[in-house]
C-alpha cells in the first residue's frame, strides 16, 4: 500500500531553519513527481515545489524561490525540503504528495487534485 509519511515540522524563530522530510513506503519513487503543499487556517492549499525522480526536473512557487530547496533520496526512498530563512506566513500544515510523472509540470504542481497520494501533514510554526 502506498503510504507517505512526512515527518521534520516544529517551532521555529524567524529566520531560522527547518528540513521536512516525505518517506514513502509500499512503492519506489521512480517516475514519480512528489510535491510539498501547505495549507495555513482558512487559506487554500499551496502547491510550493515539486520534484521528479525521473529526471530531477524541479519547480518553485515564487513564494519559497530561494529559500527553499527540494532534493530526493532514492536510496532512502525519501524527499527532503530543506527551509531557509524562514518567514511567520510561512507558517502552516505542510503536506508531501505523489503522482506519477515523468517530469516535472509547474501546472501540475500547483494544483492539489493532480496528486492522487497524500500524507498525513507536519505543523511548521514560524514564530518569536
Amino acid at each position: 500500500q502506498l503510504q507517505l509519511v512526512e515527518s521534520g515540522g516544529g517551532l521555529v524563530q524567524p529566520g531560522g531553519s527547518l528540513r521536512l522530510s516525505c518517506a514513502a513506503s509500499g512503492f519506489t519513487l521512480d517516475y514519480y513527481t512528489i510535491g510539498w503543499f501547505r495549507q495555513a487556517p482558512g487559506k487554500e492549499r499551496e502547491g510550493i515545489s515539486c520534484i521528479n525522480s525521473n529526471d530531477g526536473s524541479t519547480f518553485y512557487a515564487d513564494s519559497v524561490k530561494g529559500r527553499f530547496t527540494i532534493s530526493i533520496d532514492n536510496a532512502k526512498n525519501t524527499v527532503y525540503l530543506q527551509m531557509n530563512s524562514l518567514k511567520p506566513e510561512d507558517s502552516a500544515v505542510y503536506y508531501c504528495a505523489a503522482q506519477l510523472a515523468i517530469t516535472v509540470v509547474q501546472t501540475m504542481c500547483v494544483r492539489s487534485p493532480s496528486f492522487g497520494s497524500w500524507g498525513q501533514g507536519t505543523q511548521v510554526t514560524v514564530s518569536s
